[in-house]
């Protein structure tokens, strides 16, 4: 089975949304805006926001563990 997270891999502000069940763009700059809730910062190049693909999903297992606890 092929591993589909790859190092270095960037999604875009739409990707990231869709990811999360097609959020707003304002919920995102919400969830970016809440230190406390410690959603990965993006890079920002030409005025687009890129995610890092392993900082998302260490922040999900994050999120879930604490859930769960």
């Amino acid at each position: 089975m092929q591993d589909v997270s790859q190092p270095n891999r960037y999604l875009t502000a739409t990707q990231v949304r869709a990811r999360f069940g097609n959020i707003s763009d304002m919920t995102l700059w919400r969830w970016l805006q809440d230190d406390a809730l410690g959603f990965p910062k993006p890079m920002v190049i030409n005025r687009r926001r890129l995610f890092r693909e392993d900082q998302i999903i260490d922040w999900e297992a994050r999120r879930h563990a604490e859930a769960a606890a």
